[in-house]
């Protein structure tokens, strides 16, 4: 494989893995470059996918497997992209593997380091959204590929302060001896044809919506914390539930960061109003008796089935009401939603047990390194701008380089897929072309 032609692909989502798949089955080589210890992105944080309902880990985790068994796909998890170089047809990458502490190729994946980590259950988990706890050794979540733990270097406090004693608890207990404290950050260089960038998106940080009491009141969360509460491998098993007192009212408020020109997110998120109908189906489906309100903007339910599926929760006792809440306080023990129903024109008041925000899509706050990275552009919404929105939707105005996923813009599951095959498509057409040959002598 050393003198294969080979693709850069930024990002192990699901766009930057179908993208990594493609050219790899094509005969051609794959480099899949991940930032987190795991594939999978923001995908493996979901339950369900909306419209059939189906379980995201079984679709994903296929997926995940097939990346990390696939010969022609060479995986760099827990790196980063440092330095690019070249043009189309021979781009020269510097890749940055940050330091696990633990030697993957001895690591079993038994996790007895993280049961006797100092630090056990004391770190908010990333993967669970700090609706659970980590450790500084830990493996993001069950299904993580590659199946290796990683120490936690921000946390350890041997790596920190060396205040883990002579003796770290993990390293002793660990019986393949596999925790190596004097791992260093090593440098890789690449050369490629193309570059795919599949970085993805960040969530709305709610608190920028002081109104709603998010990180005030724990019975605020967001959409994507309601994933992992509703998921079995969350940290609630699948029970939706805070604490102790039960659900009775549960209150959805859609377009929270998005379609809002205050905080700069004039545009739609595209997906917010269809993960809002299905996780108040699975309300529905997990607490039978509960009241579920959805407060809405306007519907957009654009992708096919959708427009059934939201007929379909509709009629499942879920009450939609038009309206925009302008203030969620405290009454008691329970909150209050306050709104104005614009329907009916007249302020309304709903008591909730559980209020979950629908926290729109945003560009990844490492975008600014990227752009200057790879020398792309950016659209008015701060996502990757594309050649042409209509005839080069997938190609940036610097040749070679191709965008796949919420990087460009926000996009639901099936089209951030087509999105990377035809960035694998495009890489692979480039791939394909024979090397120039010197030209023949002239007579």
């Amino acid at each position: 494989m050393g003198d294969m032609e080979a693709t850069l692909v930024i990002g192990a989502g699901i766009a930057g893995m179908q993208a990594a798949l493609d050219i790899a089955d094509a005969g051609f080589k794959a480099y899949l470059v991940e930032k987190e210890p795991s594939i999978g992105g923001r995908m493996a944080q979901l339950d369900e996918t909306f419209p059939t309902l189906d379980c995201s880990s079984c679709i994903l985790t296929p997926q995940m497997v097939s990346v990390g068994g696939h010969p022609n796909i060479e995986l760099f998890t827990y790196s980063e992209v440092v330095e690019v170089d070249g043009s189309a047809g021979q781009f020269k990458v510097k890749v940055r593997k940050k330091p696990r502490y633990i030697d993957v190729d001895k690591c079993t994946g038994c996790g007895i380091c993280a049961e006797n980590c100092r630090l056990k259950d004391r770190i908010d988990s990333e993967f669970n959204v700090a609706m659970g706890r980590r450790g500084a050794a830990y493996m993001p979540f069950p299904q993580a590929v590659p199946l290796k733990y990683t120490i936690d270097g921000e946390h350890c406090l041997m790596i920190q302060r060396g205040k883990c004693g002579k003796s770290p608890p993990c390293r002793d207990a660990c019986p393949a001896e596999a925790i190596d404290f004097k791992q260093a950050e090593e440098i890789v260089e690449l050369e490629v044809v193309a570059i795919i960038v599949a970085t993805g998106f960040d969530p709305f940080d709610a608190q920028l919506k002081p109104e709603y009491g998010y990180g005030v009141y724990e019975d605020v969360i967001t959409g994507l914390q309601f994933e992992r509460l509703s998921s079995a491998s969350g940290p609630t098993f699948g029970e939706i539930k805070l604490d102790e007192r039960p659900i009775k009212d549960v209150v959805f408020i859609q377009c929270v960061g998005s379609r809002d020109r205050t905080l700069g997110n004039p545009y739609c998120s595209r997906v917010c109003c269809m993960y809002t109908a299905k996780q108040a189906h699975l309300v529905r489906e997990k607490l039978p008796e509960a009241r579920v309100t959805v407060f809405y903007t306007d519907m957009r339910a654009f992708g096919k089935g959708f427009e059934e599926f939201y007929d379909r929760v509709r009629e499942e006792r879920v009450l939609y009401r038009r309206g925009n809440p302008s203030e969620i306080y405290r009454r008691g023990d329970r909150l209050v939603v306050r709104a104005e129903d614009t329907l009916l024109a007249k302020p309304i008041e709903m008591e909730a047990d559980l209020v979950v925000l629908a926290i729109g899509l945003v560009p990844r706050e490492d975008a600014d390194d990227v752009t200057g990275l790879l020398h792309l552009s950016r659209s008015g919404d701060g996502f990757f701008m594309e050649s042409h929105p209509k005839l080069r939707p997938t190609e940036t105005e610097v040749e070679g380089i191709f965008l796949a996923g919420c990087c460009q813009g926000p996009k639901d599951i099936p089209d951030a897929v087509a999105q990377a095959k035809a960035t694998a498509s495009s890489a692979i057409v480039m791939m394909s072309q024979p090397k120039d040959k010197p030209a023949a002598d002239q007579e």
